[in-house]
């Protein structure tokens, strides 16, 4: 097998929205160079007319079910129950996210054609080559820092690099399913406590984007690798923080539009308090 299909990034689409950040991803990681393939994972809830685009660019698709979970265990973490349970006080996750679909992303470990691979939430961009992740140790992900310094203390599961293996998405499946087992953050909890000694990457390698309001000092264009749409989605027509991340928006816009990409390096931080 050839050093670019041993290698791949990872996206999960459980949804048409979803779909539009898969196409901008997809699109950002094919300016960057790359020999990695690019892998979608799907439920039937897309419409094929929506992965178009993602073919177009030269993804590779696998269809995924959600995972085999006992009924209590997908009562306990439907929408409804879990947000009520663990509600979200600092942003709003748009109306199409549904917990349990994030869990799909495990699938990744059944991946087994590949020796690494590095999962990119969908939500995401990738601004420059970061092929040299791929040699980090499974499981490396960066810290969920938004808000303040404690925040570097959680992982965030929006990009992580693993390594595919049966064995492993056997022993997740029967950690995961415990009885009475809640995992308030779905696969971010889950994978923090299956990981307990997970290695960190650079805070750059996943950038959430209310950093850009809550911590701009953090914010250095010239550094970042992955932007992160965190919370409210770039693709929503209008949502309660569009006006406070505007530059972030329309620099989505133009990946997913496929319109002229501005130089990176040389776009202007935010002000500092």
């Amino acid at each position: 097998m050839d050093r670019g299909r041993k290698r791949a990034f990872v996206t999960l689409v459980t949804n048409d929205d979803y779909a539009k950040g898969a196409t901008a991803l997809a699109r950002s990681i094919r300016l960057t160079a790359t020999e990695a393939d690019i892998v979608v994972l799907h439920t039937g809830a897309v419409e094929p007319t929506r992965l178009a685009p993602l073919a177009a660019l030269g993804c590779r698709f696998t269809s995924v079910d959600h995972l085999p979970l006992s009924d209590a265990f997908n009562h306990r973490h439907a929408r409804g129950n879990l947000h009520s349970a663990a509600p979200f006080t600092k942003g709003r996750k748009p109306d199409f996210h549904s917990p349990l679909d994030n869990l799909c992303k495990l699938r990744l470990w059944e991946l087994t054609e590949y020796d690494r691979c590095i999962f990119i939430d969908a939500d995401a961009l990738v601004l420059r080559n970061i092929d040299r992740f791929f040699g980090y140790p499974e499981f490396s992900a960066a810290p969920n820092v938004y808000e303040g310094l404690s925040d570097f203390q959680r992982l965030n599961s929006g990009v992580f690099v693993a390594r595919p293996s049966r064995p492993t998405f056997n022993a997740m499946l029967a950690h995961l399913d415990q009885p009475g087992a809640f995992w308030r953050r779905t696969d971010q909890t889950f994978l923090e406590t299956f990981f307990p000694d997970w290695h960190g990457l650079p805070v750059t390698m996943n950038m959430l984007q209310y950093v850009w309001f809550n911590l701009p000092e953090l914010w250095d264009w010239k550094s970042i690798s992955i932007l992160h749409y965190q919370y409210e989605k770039p693709w929503e027509a209008d949502h309660p923080k569009t006006d406070r991340l505007r530059p972030l928006i329309e620099l989505w816009q133009a990946f997913f539009n496929g319109s002229e990409i501005p130089d990176i390096a040389s776009l202007p931080n935010p002000e500092k308090s």
